[in-house]
This record gives structure tokens, C-alpha cells and sequence, in this order.
């Protein structure tokens, strides 16, 4: 096993049997991304030495406009993708197995949480994982302690309340607000 085929898996939205050799490599990439986020959240870093390490925790390299204020959380970081004039604010949790995307010029609030993993609804299949990704639009603004659920895409320009569980797809130039998140209003 190794990263290109379990991104090749996951991003087909295959499942992952717990216990499994790929549910076993799932959690090393957990660790490596622990140990990235340690580092990341437990001392005082520059903006450019934030964006190095995010970087390093992604395996690709972000633009010089991204901006992140820690602590951020990731099981994983290695199927998040980032584009440019991005900014996360502190306290995120990004489960991102699933695949992230957040598109050119977003607004991610404090406390944020991204989740691209369902686990399998019968007790006998619980500890399989099921993974949808989430999408964010460009120019997206996601309020502070907002979840975005598996399987959602947030469109161009978007706001989610702060507070929102999103777990349907939010079209552009919309602003969506509450639990479950609705549609309150365009832009």
C-alpha cells in the first residue's frame, strides 16, 4: 500500500474495511499528519513557516496568499487541496480522507469542521469507512463552528451561518443558515 493507491481508492469513493491493510495505512498517515500538526500548533510560527509546514502536512505546496492561524486538525492532510488567497482560522478540524477542496479567495471560520467520512450504518459493518468529499466553491465564506458534512459542494461565493450543519449541497451566491443548514437568501 501506499499514498497514490489509497488516494486512487478513496477518491473513487470505495470503502475501507476496518482492520483492513488499507485501514491499517489509513492510520499511519494519521500519525505522520500528528506529528505535523504537533509541530504545527505547539509553537510560535511565522506566516511563511506556517505555510511550509501546512505544505509539508498536504504534500504539495500552497501558495504565498494562504493563511492559516493554528491549531489546525487533520487525520490525515494528505487529500486536502487549496487555492489561492485561502485563509483558515484557528481551531479547524479537517477530516479529509474523503478530499477537501477550497477553492481561490475562501473564508474558513473558527472551529470549522470539515468531514468527508461516514462510518457503515449496520453494527456488523461500523468500523468500515465510507468517504465522500466536500468541495468549496471560490470566494466561499464559512462562518465560525460551521460542519460541513460528507459528500456536500458549497458553490462560488456562498456564506454558511455561523453554527450551521451543512449537509446538502449549497448552490453559488447563496446564503445558508441552521441545523440541518437551509437556503435563506441569495446574494
Amino acid at each position: 500500500m501506499n499514498l497514490e493507491m489509497f488516494l486512487k481508492h478513496v477518491n473513487q469513493g470505495l470503502p475501507v474495511k476496518g482492520g483492513s491493510e488499507m485501514h491499517k495505512f489509513m492510520i499511519e498517515l494519521s500519525d505522520e499528519a500528528r506529528k505535523v500538526t504537533s509541530e504545527l500548533n505547539n509553537k510560535y510560527h511565522t506566516a511563511e513557516e506556517i505555510r511550509l509546514l501546512f505544505s509539508e502536512l498536504i504534500g504539495q505546496k500552497v501558495d504565498e496568499s494562504f493563511a492559516l492561524f493554528p491549531p489546525f486538525y487533520t487525520d490525515c492532510g494528505k487529500n486536502i487541496h487549496v487555492g489561492k488567497k485561502v485563509f483558515i482560522n484557528a481551531g479547524c478540524c479537517f477530516q479529509d480522507q474523503g478530499g477537501i477542496t477550497i477553492g481561490d479567495g475562501s473564508l474558513i471560520g473558527h472551529n470549522v469542521v470539515l468531514a468527508t467520512i461516514n462510518h457503515g450504518f449496520k453494527p456488523e459493518n461500523r468500523n468500515d469507512n465510507i468517504f465522500l468529499p466536500v468541495v468549496i466553491g471560490k470566494n466561499v465564506w464559512i462562518g465560525s463552528n460551521a460542519t460541513v458534512l460528507p459528500g456536500v459542494t458549497i458553490g462560488d461565493n456562498a456564506i454558511i451561518g455561523a453554527g450551521a450543519v451543512v449537509s446538502k449541497d449549497v448552490p453559488e451566491n447563496m446564503v445558508a443558515v441552521g441545523v440541518p443548514a437551509k437556503v435563506i437568501r441569495h446574494i
